[in-house]
């Protein structure tokens, strides 16, 4: 899709820099998002192999592989992790990811983990050598059991990973999602199949609570802002998915 900033001033910039596979349009379209503080890159979700060349070009317009210092990684999905291993032959900085995917990355070809930091459970605060301190919280389960957040307080954005995740069709292109009513029959199914329990989402938006968001960045679909991110947030409160719908046979009730 396109590359556009979604926050920028003169000393900070949360770019989108690439929202399409190329070649995979009928698989799951994702995000691609760098954070710039500055001059220091911060690169979330780097994508999988097919789109790691178009992704490099959309960042060096900013900074190049050497500003880099950090890389986060929500969860182990080939979608995110699938192209690693160039980027760190690039990029020379440490990679954050939930401790217990990192006996499981070594099989996508990755031989040096001493680049790698386990974020533990109930995530951390991260006092950057740029003087930019990004939180990484947790969001277990929704869907990976050691999925992670990463929040901007600079743009005050929170890249949620795989929670708002939209399915759009082919021919939408949108960058923001403004009317969430609009906007729900996208991700209801998703949200229904992929996040694990409606505890699972409460304990999460309970971590959440105290955070100054005024946008919340999915790994797929469009970015909610202004009244989108309070709808939203309020429409999953009370979301039954996964194993609330569960039943024997493997069957879900209303899925």
């Amino acid at each position: 899709m396109r590359n556009q900033k979604i926050f920028d001033t003169e000393n900070h910039k949360f770019i989108l820099l690439n929202e399409s596979e190329p070649g995979e349009e009928d698989g799951v379209r994702s995000n691609q998002f760098l954070i710039i503080h500055e001059g220091n890159g911060f690169l979330m979700d780097p994508g999988g192999f097919g789109v790691m060349p178009r992704v490099l070009a959309e960042m060096l317009r900013y900074i190049t592989p050497g500003q880099i210092r950090g890389i986060f990684l929500s969860h182990q999905d080939p979608d995110i992790v699938g192209g690693l291993a160039t980027w760190l032959e690039l990029c020379k900085c440490p990679v954050y990811v939930s401790r217990i995917w990192l006996r499981f990355l070594p099989h996508y070809g990755l031989t040096d983990m001493q680049r790698f930091v386990g974020v533990p459970d109930q995530g951390m605060r991260l006092e950057t050598t740029a003087g930019l301190n990004l939180q990484i919280v947790p969001a277990h389960f929704l869907h990976s059991e050691g999925q992670i957040n990463i929040y901007d307080p600079v743009s005050r954005i929170l890249f949620s990973g795989d929670i708002g995740a939209a399915m759009l069709p082919n021919d939408q292109d949108e960058v923001f999602v403004d009317d969430f009513a609009a906007h729900l029959p996208y991700i209801e199914g998703f949200h229904r199949r992929y996040m694990c329990s409606n505890k699972a989402i409460r304990c999460w938006l309970d971590t959440i609570a105290d955070l100054d968001i005024d946008m919340i960045a999915p790994q797929h679909g469009p970015i909610y802002r202004g009244a989108a991110v309070h709808d939203f947030l309020a429409w999953l409160r009370d979301l039954q998915c996964g194993i609330d719908l569960m039943q024997s046979g493997g069957r879900f009730q209303n899925l």
